[in-house]
Protein backbone atom coordinates (compact mmCIF):
# COMPACT_ATOMS: atom_id res chain seq x y z
CA UNK A 1 0.00 0.00 0.00
CA UNK A 2 1.46 3.38 -1.32
CA UNK A 3 1.86 6.22 1.29
CA UNK A 4 -0.45 8.86 1.05
CA UNK A 5 -0.84 12.31 2.62
CA UNK A 6 -4.49 12.14 4.18
CA UNK A 7 -5.91 15.84 5.49
CA UNK A 8 -8.60 15.92 8.44
CA UNK A 9 -11.42 18.53 7.21
CA UNK A 10 -10.54 21.11 10.10
CA UNK A 11 -6.79 20.49 8.91
CA UNK A 12 -7.55 21.13 5.16
CA UNK A 13 -9.80 23.98 5.90
CA UNK A 14 -6.94 25.76 7.93
CA UNK A 15 -4.20 25.78 5.23
CA UNK A 16 -6.85 27.12 3.11
CA UNK A 17 -7.56 29.73 5.51
CA UNK A 18 -4.05 30.79 6.18
CA UNK A 19 -3.34 30.42 1.89
CA UNK A 20 -6.25 33.20 1.52
CA UNK A 21 -5.79 35.36 4.11
CA UNK A 22 -2.30 35.73 3.45
CA UNK A 23 -2.49 36.03 0.24
CA UNK A 24 -5.44 39.30 -0.01
CA UNK A 25 -4.34 40.93 3.44
CA UNK A 26 -5.44 43.94 2.35
CA UNK A 27 -7.26 44.31 -0.92
CA UNK A 28 -10.01 46.80 -3.02
CA UNK A 29 -13.01 44.84 -4.56
CA UNK A 30 -15.65 46.38 -6.70
CA UNK A 31 -19.18 45.26 -6.49
CA UNK A 32 -22.66 45.79 -5.64
CA UNK A 33 -24.28 45.38 -2.72
CA UNK A 34 -27.23 42.88 -2.09
CA UNK A 35 -29.42 40.70 0.65
CA UNK A 36 -28.07 43.65 3.08
CA UNK A 37 -28.77 42.35 6.57
CA UNK A 38 -28.15 44.59 10.10
CA UNK A 39 -29.13 42.65 12.86
CA UNK A 40 -29.48 43.78 16.40
CA UNK A 41 -25.40 43.78 16.80
CA UNK A 42 -25.14 46.37 14.31
CA UNK A 43 -22.70 44.89 12.20
CA UNK A 44 -23.28 44.87 8.17
CA UNK A 45 -23.55 41.74 6.73
CA UNK A 46 -24.46 42.13 2.50
CA UNK A 47 -23.40 40.17 -0.74
CA UNK A 48 -21.01 41.98 -3.06
CA UNK A 49 -21.89 40.56 -6.67
CA UNK A 50 -20.89 41.78 -10.29
CA UNK A 51 -22.40 40.24 -13.25
CA UNK A 52 -20.31 36.84 -12.55
CA UNK A 53 -19.63 36.24 -9.53
CA UNK A 54 -20.49 37.32 -5.96
CA UNK A 55 -18.46 36.95 -2.56
CA UNK A 56 -20.14 37.50 0.76
CA UNK A 57 -18.95 40.61 2.99
CA UNK A 58 -19.22 41.89 6.37
CA UNK A 59 -18.43 44.87 8.31
CA UNK A 60 -18.62 44.78 11.83
CA UNK A 61 -20.08 47.65 14.31
CA UNK A 62 -16.42 48.87 14.83
CA UNK A 63 -15.71 49.94 11.53
CA UNK A 64 -19.16 52.07 10.90
CA UNK A 65 -17.99 54.72 12.87
CA UNK A 66 -16.26 56.63 10.10
CA UNK A 67 -18.44 55.48 7.60
CA UNK A 68 -20.61 58.95 7.09
CA UNK A 69 -23.76 57.33 4.80
CA UNK A 70 -25.57 54.46 5.00
CA UNK A 71 -25.20 50.99 2.68
CA UNK A 72 -27.94 50.33 0.48
CA UNK A 73 -29.04 47.15 -1.79
CA UNK A 74 -28.55 48.02 -5.04
CA UNK A 75 -25.48 50.12 -4.51
CA UNK A 76 -21.98 50.45 -6.43
CA UNK A 77 -19.48 50.75 -3.95
CA UNK A 78 -15.45 50.17 -3.44
CA UNK A 79 -14.30 47.94 -0.64
CA UNK A 80 -11.10 48.11 1.39
CA UNK A 81 -10.31 44.67 3.45
CA UNK A 82 -9.07 41.18 3.99
CA UNK A 83 -10.34 37.88 2.66
CA UNK A 84 -11.36 36.13 5.65
CA UNK A 85 -11.88 32.01 5.82
CA UNK A 86 -15.11 31.14 8.58
CA UNK A 87 -13.50 27.49 9.32
CA UNK A 88 -17.03 25.86 10.90
CA UNK A 89 -18.46 26.10 7.60
CA UNK A 90 -15.44 26.35 5.55
CA UNK A 91 -16.93 30.02 3.76
CA UNK A 92 -14.73 32.42 2.67
CA UNK A 93 -15.54 35.69 3.03
CA UNK A 94 -14.52 39.81 3.20
CA UNK A 95 -13.96 41.68 6.26
CA UNK A 96 -14.74 45.02 5.03
CA UNK A 97 -12.58 47.78 7.31
CA UNK A 98 -13.61 51.25 4.79
CA UNK A 99 -16.51 51.23 2.28
CA UNK A 100 -16.77 54.04 -0.64
CA UNK A 101 -19.65 54.58 -2.87
CA UNK A 102 -18.66 54.36 -6.83
CA UNK A 103 -19.26 57.41 -8.68
CA UNK A 104 -19.72 59.36 -5.59
CA UNK A 105 -18.12 61.22 -2.94
CA UNK A 106 -19.38 58.95 0.19
CA UNK A 107 -20.04 62.92 1.88
CA UNK A 108 -22.09 63.60 -0.97
CA UNK A 109 -24.42 60.66 -0.60
CA UNK A 110 -24.78 60.98 2.70
CA UNK A 111 -25.75 64.53 2.40
CA UNK A 112 -28.45 63.43 0.27
CA UNK A 113 -29.80 60.54 2.29
CA UNK A 114 -30.10 62.57 5.47
CA UNK A 115 -31.32 65.58 3.11
CA UNK A 116 -34.20 63.27 2.09
CA UNK A 117 -34.84 61.69 5.52
CA UNK A 118 -35.61 64.91 7.24
CA UNK A 119 -37.86 66.04 4.68
CA UNK A 120 -39.70 63.23 4.97
CA UNK A 121 -39.74 64.48 8.71
CA UNK A 122 -41.22 67.38 7.91
CA UNK A 123 -38.26 69.61 8.70
CA UNK A 124 -38.08 72.09 6.06
CA UNK A 125 -41.59 72.98 5.55
CA UNK A 126 -41.92 76.67 5.43
CA UNK A 127 -44.86 76.57 7.86
CA UNK A 128 -43.29 75.90 10.78
CA UNK A 129 -40.42 78.15 10.63
CA UNK A 130 -41.10 81.35 12.64
CA UNK A 131 -40.42 84.95 11.83
CA UNK A 132 -37.12 86.99 12.91
CA UNK A 133 -37.64 89.96 15.26
CA UNK A 134 -37.43 93.27 13.38
CA UNK A 135 -35.63 94.42 16.72
CA UNK A 136 -33.89 92.01 18.69
CA UNK A 137 -33.03 92.91 21.87
CA UNK A 138 -30.49 89.94 22.15
CA UNK A 139 -28.44 88.57 19.28
CA UNK A 140 -26.43 84.98 20.42
CA UNK A 141 -23.72 83.91 17.55
CA UNK A 142 -22.66 80.35 17.50
CA UNK A 143 -19.32 80.29 15.71
CA UNK A 144 -15.31 79.85 15.97
CA UNK A 145 -13.77 82.59 18.28
CA UNK A 146 -10.91 83.39 16.16
CA UNK A 147 -13.08 82.71 12.61
CA UNK A 148 -13.27 86.07 10.04
CA UNK A 149 -16.98 84.76 9.75
CA UNK A 150 -17.38 86.03 13.56
CA UNK A 151 -15.01 89.27 12.78
CA UNK A 152 -17.35 89.77 9.62
CA UNK A 153 -20.47 89.84 11.68
CA UNK A 154 -19.54 92.08 14.29
CA UNK A 155 -17.98 94.63 12.03
CA UNK A 156 -21.33 95.00 10.07
CA UNK A 157 -23.63 94.86 13.60
CA UNK A 158 -21.52 97.64 15.19
CA UNK A 159 -21.80 99.68 11.57
CA UNK A 160 -25.47 99.31 11.66
CA UNK A 161 -26.41 99.12 15.67
CA UNK A 162 -23.50 99.98 17.64
CA UNK A 163 -24.97 99.49 21.31
CA UNK A 164 -26.91 96.07 19.65
CA UNK A 165 -26.26 93.31 23.11
CA UNK A 166 -24.37 90.36 20.99
CA UNK A 167 -23.99 87.27 23.21
CA UNK A 168 -20.60 84.97 21.31
CA UNK A 169 -20.99 81.51 22.19
CA UNK A 170 -17.86 79.53 20.93
CA UNK A 171 -17.71 76.36 19.17
CA UNK A 172 -15.63 74.35 16.97
CA UNK A 173 -16.81 74.55 13.40
CA UNK A 174 -15.15 71.79 11.81
CA UNK A 175 -13.85 68.69 13.05
CA UNK A 176 -15.25 65.46 15.03
CA UNK A 177 -16.13 67.15 17.73
CA UNK A 178 -17.62 70.42 16.13
CA UNK A 179 -21.26 68.68 15.50
CA UNK A 180 -21.71 67.68 19.27
CA UNK A 181 -20.31 71.25 20.42
CA UNK A 182 -22.95 73.19 17.84
CA UNK A 183 -25.84 71.05 18.69
CA UNK A 184 -24.97 72.19 23.22
CA UNK A 185 -24.61 75.82 22.52
CA UNK A 186 -28.24 76.14 20.49
CA UNK A 187 -29.68 73.63 23.86
CA UNK A 188 -27.70 75.89 26.09
CA UNK A 189 -28.90 79.17 24.85
CA UNK A 190 -32.65 78.12 24.60
CA UNK A 191 -32.83 76.52 28.08
CA UNK A 192 -30.93 80.01 29.32
CA UNK A 193 -33.46 82.09 27.13
CA UNK A 194 -30.30 84.30 26.18
CA UNK A 195 -31.48 85.46 23.31
CA UNK A 196 -34.37 86.77 20.30
CA UNK A 197 -32.38 85.40 17.69
CA UNK A 198 -29.17 83.13 16.96
CA UNK A 199 -26.77 83.36 14.26
CA UNK A 200 -24.98 79.86 13.62
CA UNK A 201 -22.15 80.99 11.34
CA UNK A 202 -18.93 79.64 9.36
CA UNK A 203 -16.73 81.08 6.37
CA UNK A 204 -16.33 79.29 3.48
CA UNK A 205 -14.68 75.78 2.63
CA UNK A 206 -14.82 72.57 0.99
CA UNK A 207 -17.85 69.82 1.94
CA UNK A 208 -15.72 68.14 4.25
CA UNK A 209 -14.97 71.75 6.00
CA UNK A 210 -18.84 72.30 6.36
CA UNK A 211 -19.83 68.80 7.20
CA UNK A 212 -20.61 69.71 11.06
CA UNK A 213 -23.73 71.91 9.56
CA UNK A 214 -24.40 68.73 7.98
CA UNK A 215 -25.03 66.75 10.55
CA UNK A 216 -28.12 65.03 11.83
CA UNK A 217 -27.20 66.16 15.37
CA UNK A 218 -27.18 69.87 14.53
CA UNK A 219 -29.75 69.66 12.66
CA UNK A 220 -32.10 68.79 15.23
CA UNK A 221 -30.85 70.83 17.33
CA UNK A 222 -32.11 73.80 15.26
CA UNK A 223 -35.77 72.25 14.45
CA UNK A 224 -35.76 71.51 18.20
CA UNK A 225 -34.75 75.42 19.31
CA UNK A 226 -37.45 77.53 20.34
CA UNK A 227 -35.65 80.71 19.41
CA UNK A 228 -35.58 81.12 15.49
CA UNK A 229 -32.40 80.06 14.35
CA UNK A 230 -30.49 81.87 11.31
CA UNK A 231 -27.60 79.82 9.24
CA UNK A 232 -25.26 81.35 7.94
CA UNK A 233 -22.27 79.28 6.72
CA UNK A 234 -20.24 79.54 3.78
CA UNK A 235 -20.61 81.19 0.47
CA UNK A 236 -23.54 82.06 -1.55
CA UNK A 237 -23.22 79.06 -3.43
CA UNK A 238 -22.74 76.83 -0.52
CA UNK A 239 -26.16 74.95 0.86
CA UNK A 240 -25.99 72.83 4.02
CA UNK A 241 -28.25 70.77 5.74
CA UNK A 242 -28.38 73.51 9.01
CA UNK A 243 -29.74 75.94 5.55
CA UNK A 244 -32.94 73.63 4.85
CA UNK A 245 -33.62 73.59 8.74
CA UNK A 246 -32.66 77.02 9.74
CA UNK A 247 -35.91 79.52 10.32
CA UNK A 248 -33.68 81.70 7.32
CA UNK A 249 -30.88 81.16 5.44
CA UNK A 250 -28.11 83.60 4.94
CA UNK A 251 -25.87 83.62 1.50
CA UNK A 252 -22.70 84.45 4.02
CA UNK A 253 -21.97 85.39 7.73
CA UNK A 254 -22.06 89.42 6.61
CA UNK A 255 -25.66 89.17 5.09
CA UNK A 256 -26.98 87.55 8.38
CA UNK A 257 -25.53 90.51 10.13
CA UNK A 258 -27.24 92.98 7.53
CA UNK A 259 -30.45 90.71 7.86
CA UNK A 260 -30.60 90.32 12.01
CA UNK A 261 -31.11 94.10 12.24
CA UNK A 262 -31.84 97.26 10.21
CA UNK A 263 -29.55 100.04 10.23
CA UNK A 264 -29.61 102.33 13.25
CA UNK A 265 -29.75 105.65 11.47
CA UNK A 266 -32.51 104.14 9.23
CA UNK A 267 -34.86 103.37 12.16
CA UNK A 268 -34.01 106.69 13.79
CA UNK A 269 -34.77 108.35 10.63
CA UNK A 270 -38.15 106.43 10.29
CA UNK A 271 -38.45 107.40 14.18
CA UNK A 272 -37.95 111.15 13.34
CA UNK A 273 -40.61 111.09 10.30
CA UNK A 274 -43.44 109.58 12.41
CA UNK A 275 -42.48 111.98 15.24
CA UNK A 276 -42.83 114.38 12.62
CA UNK A 277 -46.35 113.09 11.49
CA UNK A 278 -47.54 112.71 15.03
CA UNK A 279 -47.14 116.10 16.35
CA UNK A 280 -48.95 117.15 13.56
CA UNK A 281 -51.78 114.94 13.49
CA UNK A 282 -52.30 115.99 17.34
CA UNK A 283 -51.69 119.44 16.06
CA UNK A 284 -54.78 119.35 13.85
CA UNK A 285 -56.77 117.32 16.31
CA UNK A 286 -56.33 119.87 18.81
CA UNK A 287 -57.08 122.50 16.45
CA UNK A 288 -60.05 121.23 15.15
CA UNK A 289 -61.44 120.30 18.84
CA UNK A 290 -60.80 123.72 19.72
CA UNK A 291 -63.40 124.70 16.82
CA UNK A 292 -65.58 122.44 17.96
CA UNK A 293 -65.89 123.41 21.51
CA UNK A 294 -66.34 127.05 20.38
CA UNK A 295 -69.36 126.46 18.10
CA UNK A 296 -70.91 124.04 20.94
CA UNK A 297 -70.41 127.08 23.65
CA UNK A 298 -72.03 129.83 21.34
CA UNK A 299 -74.98 127.53 20.58
CA UNK A 300 -75.57 125.45 23.75
CA UNK A 301 -78.36 126.34 26.18
CA UNK A 302 -78.14 127.11 30.09
CA UNK A 303 -79.06 124.31 31.71
CA UNK A 304 -81.06 126.70 34.62
CA UNK A 305 -83.45 127.37 31.68
CA UNK A 306 -83.55 124.10 30.17
CA UNK A 307 -84.90 122.42 33.46
CA UNK A 308 -87.60 125.33 34.34
CA UNK A 309 -89.30 124.23 30.66
CA UNK A 310 -88.85 120.44 31.81
CA UNK A 311 -90.46 121.49 35.22
CA UNK A 312 -93.30 123.70 33.54
CA UNK A 313 -93.97 121.01 30.83
CA UNK A 314 -94.49 118.30 33.84
CA UNK A 315 -96.84 120.40 35.44
CA UNK A 316 -98.75 120.71 32.33
CA UNK A 317 -98.82 117.28 31.81
CA UNK A 318 -99.78 116.59 35.84
CA UNK A 319 -102.76 118.73 35.44
CA UNK A 320 -103.96 117.32 32.03
CA UNK A 321 -103.68 113.44 33.71
CA UNK A 322 -105.68 114.25 36.55
CA UNK A 323 -108.27 115.62 33.93
CA UNK A 324 -108.13 112.60 32.13
CA UNK A 325 -108.00 109.59 34.42
CA UNK A 326 -111.12 110.17 35.60
CA UNK A 327 -112.95 109.90 32.23
CA UNK A 328 -111.05 106.76 30.90
CA UNK A 329 -112.01 105.11 34.24
CA UNK A 330 -115.62 106.09 33.74
CA UNK A 331 -115.43 104.67 30.00
CA UNK A 332 -113.30 101.31 31.10
CA UNK A 333 -116.61 100.38 33.74
CA UNK A 334 -119.11 101.23 31.19
CA UNK A 335 -117.43 99.05 28.74
CA UNK A 336 -116.83 96.25 31.40
CA UNK A 337 -120.74 96.29 32.64
CA UNK A 338 -121.63 95.65 28.71
CA UNK A 339 -119.30 92.96 28.00
CA UNK A 340 -120.45 91.07 31.23
CA UNK A 341 -124.20 91.39 29.82
CA UNK A 342 -122.95 89.91 26.51
CA UNK A 343 -120.71 87.25 27.95
CA UNK A 344 -123.87 86.21 30.12
CA UNK A 345 -126.17 86.13 26.80
CA UNK A 346 -123.87 83.77 24.78
CA UNK A 347 -122.87 81.74 28.12
CA UNK A 348 -121.81 77.82 27.03
CA UNK A 349 -125.12 76.43 28.85
CA UNK A 350 -127.56 78.20 26.55
CA UNK A 351 -125.69 77.45 23.25
CA UNK A 352 -125.35 73.29 24.38
CA UNK A 353 -129.00 73.78 24.97
CA UNK A 354 -130.19 75.06 21.34
CA UNK A 355 -127.44 72.57 19.73
CA UNK A 356 -129.63 69.84 21.96
CA UNK A 357 -132.97 70.29 20.56
CA UNK A 358 -131.75 70.93 17.26
CA UNK A 359 -129.92 67.56 16.96
CA UNK A 360 -132.79 65.90 18.39
CA UNK A 361 -134.97 66.88 15.37
CA UNK A 362 -131.99 66.71 13.35
CA UNK A 363 -132.07 62.59 14.10
CA UNK A 364 -135.69 62.32 14.24
CA UNK A 365 -135.69 63.52 10.83
CA UNK A 366 -133.22 61.23 9.50
CA UNK A 367 -134.54 58.22 10.39
CA UNK A 368 -137.85 58.85 9.13
CA UNK A 369 -136.01 60.25 5.70
CA UNK A 370 -134.00 56.46 6.04
CA UNK A 371 -136.93 54.38 6.26
CA UNK A 372 -138.70 55.93 3.43
CA UNK A 373 -136.03 55.52 1.32
CA UNK A 374 -135.45 51.98 2.24
CA UNK A 375 -139.17 51.17 1.50
CA UNK A 376 -138.81 52.95 -2.14
CA UNK A 377 -135.51 50.88 -2.95
CA UNK A 378 -137.26 47.86 -1.96
CA UNK A 379 -139.83 47.79 -4.17
CA UNK A 380 -137.67 48.76 -7.19
CA UNK A 381 -135.47 45.98 -6.17
CA UNK A 382 -138.28 43.33 -6.24
CA UNK A 383 -139.56 44.73 -9.71
CA UNK A 384 -135.77 44.65 -11.38
CA UNK A 385 -135.74 40.74 -9.53
CA UNK A 386 -138.83 39.80 -11.84
CA UNK A 387 -137.95 41.75 -14.97
CA UNK A 388 -134.84 39.57 -14.39
CA UNK A 389 -136.36 36.43 -13.59
CA UNK A 390 -138.75 37.03 -16.72
CA UNK A 391 -135.89 37.96 -19.48
CA UNK A 392 -133.36 35.21 -17.99
CA UNK A 393 -132.87 32.61 -20.62
CA UNK A 394 -131.97 29.91 -17.97
CA UNK A 395 -135.63 29.94 -16.98
CA UNK A 396 -137.00 29.35 -21.14
CA UNK A 397 -134.26 26.50 -21.38
CA UNK A 398 -136.35 24.72 -18.49
CA UNK A 399 -139.49 24.74 -20.62
CA UNK A 400 -137.13 22.28 -22.74
CA UNK A 401 -135.78 24.50 -25.31
CA UNK A 402 -131.97 24.31 -25.68
CA UNK A 403 -129.25 26.67 -27.58
CA UNK A 404 -126.73 25.20 -29.78
CA UNK A 405 -123.48 25.91 -31.01
CA UNK A 406 -121.07 24.98 -33.66
CA UNK A 407 -117.55 23.69 -32.55
CA UNK A 408 -114.80 24.58 -32.72
CA UNK A 409 -115.97 28.42 -32.66
CA UNK A 410 -119.24 27.93 -30.27
CA UNK A 411 -121.18 30.28 -32.62
CA UNK A 412 -124.76 29.71 -31.43
CA UNK A 413 -126.53 27.86 -35.00
CA UNK A 414 -130.02 29.87 -35.94
CA UNK A 415 -130.33 28.19 -39.31
CA UNK A 416 -129.95 24.65 -40.59
CA UNK A 417 -127.76 26.28 -42.80
CA UNK A 418 -125.08 27.44 -40.76
CA UNK A 419 -124.31 23.32 -40.34
CA UNK A 420 -123.22 20.72 -42.44
CA UNK A 421 -122.96 16.64 -41.31
CA UNK A 422 -120.46 16.15 -39.77
CA UNK A 423 -120.06 19.01 -37.58
CA UNK A 424 -119.77 18.77 -33.75
CA UNK A 425 -121.83 21.04 -31.87
CA UNK A 426 -122.82 21.78 -28.37
CA UNK A 427 -126.12 21.50 -27.15
CA UNK A 428 -126.94 23.42 -23.98
CA UNK A 429 -129.90 22.26 -22.09
CA UNK A 430 -131.20 23.18 -18.62
CA UNK A 431 -129.44 21.06 -16.73
CA UNK A 432 -126.10 20.26 -18.24
CA UNK A 433 -124.31 19.92 -22.10
CA UNK A 434 -124.70 17.26 -24.97
CA UNK A 435 -121.90 17.13 -27.64
CA UNK A 436 -123.50 16.20 -30.99
CA UNK A 437 -122.33 14.91 -34.67
CA UNK A 438 -124.58 16.11 -37.11
CA UNK A 439 -126.06 13.10 -38.86
CA UNK A 440 -128.30 14.97 -41.47
CA UNK A 441 -128.99 18.37 -42.18
CA UNK A 442 -133.01 18.76 -43.37
CA UNK A 443 -133.85 22.34 -44.95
Amino acid sequence: MENRLIYTVSELTRQIKDALEGLFPNIWVEGEISNLRIPSSGHYYFTLKDSQSQIRGVMFRSQQRILPFVPEDGMSVICRGRVNVYEPRGEYQLLVETLEPKGKGALQLAFEQLKKKLQAEGFFNEERKRPIPTLPGRIAIITSPTGAALRDILKILNRRFSNMEILIVPVKVQGDEAPGEIARALTIVNIQHAADVIIVARGGGSLEDLWAFNTELVARAIFTSAIPVISAVGHEIDFTIADFVADLRAPTPSAAAELVVRDKQELQQMLSHYSIRLKNTLRNCLEQNRSTIGYLSRHLIDPAKRIINYQIQCDDLRLRLGRTMPRIVRQRKSDISHYREVILLHTPRTAIQNYRSTLGYLKKTFINSAELLLERNGSALKNCIATLNTLNPLNILQRGYSITRLLPARDIVKSARQVRKGDTVDVRLSEGEVYCIVDKVIL
